[in-house]
């Protein structure tokens, strides 16, 4: 046993053994191949994997029937509070539009900003999507701009993959910079601004390379290639520059919420220079219609903007109405899940989705009555999200997340900065949720840092932009995006296509991190 695994050990409550690490990967290995091998649904890929692993769990791992059923209904709460919420209100909200008939003035007015169908993805996705992801999270930034996708004819299944992909870089700072704030927690780092550019300096190929491949992926065409080119050059220079000064001197809160909006201006005024002239068909709406076709999605966005961490009004509207439930878990705990029925993002959707509605026309009977089929329709994806969380849970207090994060470290010996971003995406992968990576990894990522003479807050970067990747294939964010396309059941196919787009990332940001700090190194010294 060398060095670097004693120590990992030391600072650990795990104990590696040949059959243990073998069981510990066995769930991911089964989940991979039901989903994107045999193509299973993802409501049964995910209940087999979960009977699967509470097996597992029980007999390998002396994990007891008690914390299976307090982990199942730990699971089941941390599910719907906030995913399945979200996921639900998100298609409540295109649906509305679609009733009311003002997603076709949306529709006419994303025309009218680009004719050109990979401006308009790129615009969604990124753009937009970006700018969700930063002020909300949790699924909102798939689950909406690939309905509207779907609104504006684009087919279901690139809608979902082309969303996944957007929504990769800015989970990183994510929900507004829950993902970076939780990780200098745990891994004990005090320089949050460091640590937030540290993030941006890994990511930084990314910010051009995936605008470039949504619009590869909408018309590919050698003829476009150099249009494509200047515009993900632009696209990902705005971003960057918005990104890192935002972290460097303000911290993780604001970066993905910048660049995102940066990011939305500079592809309006690229398209309008670039297609002054051309004729468009779209007809012209008046201010008030047009107000009122974004009354919904503006809703949303007002109120998730004044009660997010930026303004002060946050922490009053948290203490006047929040639940607490808490668990014992193999006798410890894995904290209380929160709610703050004010704050909470899947009740602002609902209340911004009821308010746009009303501004559109709509009666309230129907808009109920429209929730209600959706909720009945998202039957399958309740239960795959919530088997998925709780193999996660389970998978995550009996050890076995632990115990392959320091297979891992050990296996890769010296190149572990190679694939630390590798842990973090396995994290992601495992949990749906950037944040839960960094709970699980973060601080076995600094514990090689220091066996090894690393940077820790460097290989604490690492574990969260690895994490970014791994959102991309995450089978919770699958699941958000079939749903919100309504395409149940095609989880392995999507998973298939967005595989070598998460392969390529992860290759991006290992390379990334391993060699920066050699380059400097001979530079500086």
């Amino acid at each position: 046993m060398d060095t670097l695994t004693v120590l990992l050990l030391q600072n650990s409550a795990i104990t590696l053994t040949p059959s243990g690490i073998i069981f510990a990967f066995i769930p991911v290995v089964l989940l991979i191949l039901l989903m994107g091998v045999f193509k299973l649904p993802g409501d049964k890929s995910a209940v087999l994997t979960l009977i699967t692993t509470v097996i597992l769990s029980f007999f390998t791992y002396n994990f007891s029937m008690h914390d299976i059923g307090m982990t199942t209904l730990y699971g089941i709460m941390k599910a719907f509070f906030p995913i399945l919420l979200i996921i639900i209100m998100a298609i409540f909200s295109y649906n509305i539009l679609v009733h009311t008939q003002y997603m076709e003035v949306i529709k006419e007015q994303f025309i009218s900003i680009s004719s050109d169908r990979s401006i308009q993805v790129l615009l969604l996705t990124w753009g937009f999507g970006g700018l969700l992801e930063g002020m909300a999270g949790f699924g909102t930034a798939v689950a909406i701009p690939a309905a509207i996708l779907i609104g504006l004819g684009f087919s279901p299944v690139f809608s979902a993959v082309a969303s996944l992909i957007a929504n990769s870089v800015a989970t990183a700072f994510g929900a507004v910079g829950v993902p970076v704030l939780v990780l200098a927690q745990q891994a004990g780092i005090s320089d949050i601004q460091n640590l937030s550019s540290q993030v941006i300096i890994q990511l930084s190929p990314l910010m051009f390379i995936i605008p470039f491949i949504l619009l590869c992926l909408t018309e590919f065409s050698t003829k476009k290639l150099p249009k494509y080119l200047l515009l993900s050059f632009l696209v990902g220079g705005v971003s960057l520059l918005c990104q890192f000064l935002s972290a460097k001197y303000m911290g993780p809160e604001t970066p993905a919420i910048f660049g995102s909006i940066a990011s939305i201006i500079t592809i309006i005024i690229y398209a309008k220079i670039t297609e002054r002239g051309e004729s468009k068909d779209s007809p012209k709406h008046k201010k008030t219609e047009l107000l009122k076709a974004w009354s919904v999605y503006g809703t949303i966005l007002l109120l998730i903007i004044i009660t997010s961490p930026i303004f002060p009004l946050r922490e009053l509207l948290q203490s006047v109405l929040s639940t607490s439930v808490s668990f014992t878990i193999h006798a410890g705990s894995p904290g209380p899940i929160k709610i703050f029925w004010l704050t909470d993002t899947a009740v602002l959707l609902f209340l911004g989705s009821i308010i746009g509605g009303l501004i559109q026309g709509a009666k309230w009977k129907n808009l109920f009555k429209m929730l209600s089929k959706v909720i009945i329709s998202q039957q399958k994806t309740m239960v795959t999200v919530c088997s998925l969380i709780i193999l996660s849970s389970i998978m995550d207090f009996s050890g076995m997340i632990g115990v392959i994060g320091l297979t891992l470290a050990q296996a890769t010996g010296s190149f572990y900065p190679l694939f630390a971003p590798t842990v973090g995406c396995l994290g992601t992968f495992l949990t749906g949720s950037d944040t839960s990576s960094n709970i699980l990894f973060g601080k076995l990522q600094t514990s090689v840092a220091n066996a090894t003479g690393a940077d820790p807050s460097w290989l604490a970067a690492a574990n969260t932009a690895g994490a970014t990747g791994g959102k991309i294939i995450s089978p919770q964010s699958i699941a958000v995006a079939t749903s919100a396309c309504n395409q149940q059941g095609q989880e392995g196919a999507i998973m298939k296509k967005a595989m070598p787009y998460a392969l390529l990332y992860i290759i991006v940001v290992g390379l990334m991190v391993y060699f920066i700090p050699q380059i400097m190194g001979h530079i500086l010294g």
